[in-house]
């Protein structure tokens, strides 16, 4: 596809292409949003696509399509229906995006109709309807038709169902003998999400959008479908009359509203362009506590007979146009901010928000992305948004684009409720109360809670089941769901996988009696549940889900410490300087803060060894040990001693453990090996293997490969850029070799 900014470059034959191309996708678009309810591109992407085959037309005239999507209104009636021709054509409407468009409009009329600059001229303005279009035609006061704008000649038959409305009169009082209503059929927020609300429970589809479902809801084959659904109807127009109904738009407006018919309240008259963008404005404003869609301003000549005079084009009035609000955007009101705990921990902000629609969907929830972000200001401290921060109460503006989650774009701190206070973002988890960690150099404050928290204990439970951790045949994330559900037979940590047969011999209801289950798919799961009592270090660390540590990092530990309890006692021993660690980052980062602010150089090392000052010598010589794990580093190491703290999670995992016999991970028997059971460093630049190689084969032959240098060091295999590792080695006597020399000596082994 040619980009949207290249008509001018196209050359003819491309150009006869791009409108062949934009007369299918516009033609598909008009079907299925017009003829079957059931939109398949939003708004604004139809509103630019139709832009681009104007301006492509506008620079090749002569190429101009027979079927061009700029002569067609709608799109054909639907053969389920009867046909309606109408006495007069339903027009479309010119649409404008910028404030520069109507003032061309406003222009053009003048031209027209010879009218001076400054000569008078009103307009009214009135919300534009996201609904379906619709009109009722009254002969004696009586409705005697109703019909969809199909194509704009041709309508469908839709009287029945029209009947059913209790916004549409049925006898009109005083009317002309003939009137001919047209208007807006459409459905409130509150109404549509009751609607949805009921499909659901019946197990029946939901609709898209308030429009949607109006249309939906009107074109219906069974009337009374129709009468259970809350449609309701603004007036906004007429066709065919026997008499005037006035001598102005507004005029109009207001005998149609005499003879029982809702017109829209929010219209207003407007003297000039300024008057109609400031209307423009406060609609826009407004739109968010309308409680119905609306996706734009319609501005009219008021003067029925200026409108008369200056006529149509082939399907549009030139006396009106349809000013459309940005697609992607919205304001509305904040109702609430709230945490979702995800798989993974994460403490997510989200926006619960006055339902608003936002690029052709109902929008009630964003994204507020992080706690800094609500702040104002993003990972590094510089203010966002001007500084401002998020607030509940506060008029706030919503982007949407395409499948993109919403997301708080801006908000008006003049419409900022008085008495509102900043948001605490929580330090704990919402769900099970464990502390909420935000590590160094991450924007996310995580659930340390594991396998105890509720938001994330199913998402956990799936993977110590998947196929790198236990791989229990027969237990998948739908058994899951199920047991996690369960009264009687709950799952809800790991341990309660492995006493799940001694419990249901207990329970009075078997699970052999249970649907879905029978007797050999019970006693196979708890076969197959038994053939994992007996686990793999290394397939028990990564199968415990904690942050960081995944599958090569779980096999780093296990050859490193062999057993779990040295694991286990490791990290335990660890937990102190893991906590000094932390403090550390933070005095580090907050010394940083001071430095920028007093303009002088930040003074990291003195703050980080005061804190690691007092640090118990078994505590500080633990942690070294688990950080110089190649691979491993503080990072992990946090992590996993985090996870290991926590009371509660360290009570499901001695569960576990209580329940498994847990093989140690012995280091590969190389009896030849001039290697084994030393520790080797690898630093620098190797060139005749990568590092991964290096240390598959130094762990191949029995050694251990650290990540640092330390007294328990055995070999430092320095290459080029070796730094501060090979000045350590020589300072604590470490034997040192180059490259070769290291495959010298390993190469026979």
């Amino acid at each position: 596809m040619q980009d949207e900014h290249q008509v001018s470059m196209l050359t003819e034959e491309e150009a006869r292409a791009e409108l062949a191309r934009l007369a299918e996708i516009l033609h598909q678009a008009n079907i299925a949003y017009h003829g079957e309810d059931d939109p398949q591109i939003t708004d604004a992407e139809y509103d630019r696509l139709k832009l681009r085959n104007a301006e492509i037309e506008a620079q090749f005239i002569h190429l101009k399509r027979g079927d061009s999507p700029s002569d067609v209104v709608g799109s054909a009636p639907s053969e389920r229906f009867a046909k309606v021709t109408h006495a007069q054509r339903m027009m479309s409407l010119t649409n404008a995006f910028q404030a520069a468009e109507i003032a061309d409009f406003d222009l053009r009329i003048r031209k027209y109709l010879g009218l001076g600059a400054n000569a008078p001229l009103r307009y009214t303005a009135e919300p534009k309807i996201d609904g379906l279009s619709l009109s009722l035609r009254y002969e004696d006061g009586r409705l005697i038709q109703a019909a969809t704008r199909g194509d704009g000649s041709v309508g469908e038959n839709v009287t029945a169902n029209a009947r059913m409305m209790q916004d549409i009169p049925q006898v009109l009082k005083d009317a002309p003998a003939l009137l001919e209503v047209r208007g807006e059929v459409y459905m409130t927020h509150t109404d549509f999400a009751s609607l949805n609300a009921r499909q659901a429970q019946a197990g029946a589809r939901s609709f898209a959008n308030p429009r949607n479902a109006a249309a939906g809801s009107l074109r219906q084959l069974d009337a009374q479908i129709t009468r259970a659904r809350p449609l309701k109807f603004f007036a906004y127009a007429w066709g065919e009359l026997s008499e005037p109904l006035a001598d102005t738009q507004s005029g109009a407006l207001a005998r149609l509203e005499a003879l029982g018919f809702s017109t829209n309240p929010l219209t207003v008259l407007c003297d000039s362009p300024d008057d109609m963008m400031a209307r423009y404005e406060q609609i826009e404003q407004q739109r968010a506590g309308l409680g119905y869609d609306i996706d734009g301003v319609v501005y009219k000549v008021d003067d029925l007979e200026l409108q008369r005079r200056l006529g149509y084009r082939s399907t549009t009035p030139r006396w009106a146009i349809a000013h459309k609000f940005p697609a992607e955007l919205a304001w509305t009101r904040l109702e609430a901010i709230e945490i979702n705990v995800g798989r993974t921990g994460a403490l997510s902000p989200v926006a619960r928000l006055t339902p608003v629609t936002v690029g052709g969907v109902v929008v009630s929830n964003a994204t507020l992305h992080n706690e800094d972000y609500i702040a104002g200001r993003d990972g590094d401290g510089s203010p966002i948004r001007g500084g401002k921060d998020i607030r509940v109460g506060d008029w706030v503006q919503v982007y949407r684009a395409g499948d993109v989650i919403p997301k708080i774009a801006d908000l008006d701190l003049g419409k900022r409720p008085s008495g509102t206070v900043p948001f605490a973002f929580p330090q704990i988890c919402p769900e099970c109360g464990s502390d909420a960690i935000r590590e160094d150099g991450d924007a996310v404050r995580r659930c340390s809670g594991g396998l105890i928290c509720p938001a994330q204990a199913v998402e956990k439970l799936k993977h110590f089941v998947s196929r790198g951790a236990f791989d229990i045949e027969g237990l998948g994330a739908k058994q899951l769901e199920m047991f996690h559900a369960d009264d009687q037979l709950p799952i809800h940590t790991p341990a309660d996988i492995f006493t799940l047969e001694a419990r249901d011999r207990q329970n009075m209801t078997k699970l052999a009696n249970r649907d879905g289950w029978g007797e050999v798919s019970a006693r196979n799961l708890f076969a197959a549940i038994d053939q994992r009592r007996t686990v793999p270090l290394a397939r028990l660390i990564f199968a415990l889900g904690i942050r960081h540590v995944g599958e090569v990092a779980a096999r780093d530990l296990a050859r490193h410490y062999g057993s779990w309890h040295a694991l286990a006692e490791a990290v335990d021993a660890a937990a102190p300087a893991a906590e000094c660690h932390l403090q550390a980052d933070a005095a580090e980062a907050e010394e940083r803060r001071l430095a920028a602010e007093e303009g002088r150089r930040a003074r990291i090392k003195p703050v980080r060894d005061a804190v690691w000052l007092n640090m118990d010598a078994a505590a500080h010589a633990a942690w070294s040990d688990l950080i110089a794990i190649d691979g491993i580093g503080a990072t992990v190491a946090v992590s996993l001693v985090t996870s290991f703290q926590q009371e509660t999670e360290r009570a499901s995992i001695d569960r576990l453990v209580a329940e498994l016999t847990i093989e140690d991970t012995a280091l590969p028997d190389a009896p030849d090996s001039p290697v084994a059971g030393k520790t080797v460093v690898f630093t620098g630049t190797l060139s005749k293997m990568t590092r991964a190689e290096a240390k598959a084969r130094a762990e191949a032959l029995g050694a251990k490969v650290s990540g640092s240098v330390s007294a328990k060091t055995d070999i430092l295999i320095a290459g080029p850029g070796a730094g501060s590792k090979a000045t350590k080695a020589a300072d604590l006597g470490v034997e040192t070799m180059d490259e070769d020399a290291w495959l010298a000596l390993i190469g026979g082994a």
